[in-house]
């Protein structure tokens, strides 16, 4: 969580969700870390898959979704989202990530899918 601190700190809350988007994979990358943004996730639906452009914001080290937000404050539906990216891409573990906040630590959540 730290790099996410540190983006948090240096920009401060009130940006678009992109720009955290951008830089939060500049400080993956810095790090070491294979990231991917925008992974397209095929959905199935009665066999048959449809490519819908259905996509998770970030993937780290091919196990970890991040899904951004930069609004008021996190939503019931938020965390159900990214559960089903979670189950779409068949990963683990998640965390929900809201920059529009005075209180980082307590907008970074985790979610889990089976564990």
């Amino acid at each position: 969580m730290y790099i996410q601190f540190n983006v948090y700190n240096q920009l401060g809350p009130g940006l678009l969700e992109s720009i955290y988007h951008r830089i939060l994979i500049y400080e993956l990358e810095e790090n070491g870390l294979n990231v991917k943004s925008e992974v397209i996730l095929p959905v199935y639906y009665d066999n048959k898959k449809f490519d819908l452009n259905f996509k998770i914001d970030i993937l780290v080290e091919d196990k970890v979704v991040l899904e951004l937000k930069s609004i008021k404050e996190l939503e019931a539906i938020h965390y159900k989202q990214l559960y089903t990216y979670l189950k779409l891409s068949d990963k683990k573990l998640g965390l929900l990530i809201n920059f529009n906040t005075t209180n980082i630590l307590n907008n970074i959540k985790r979610v889990v899918n089976n564990l």
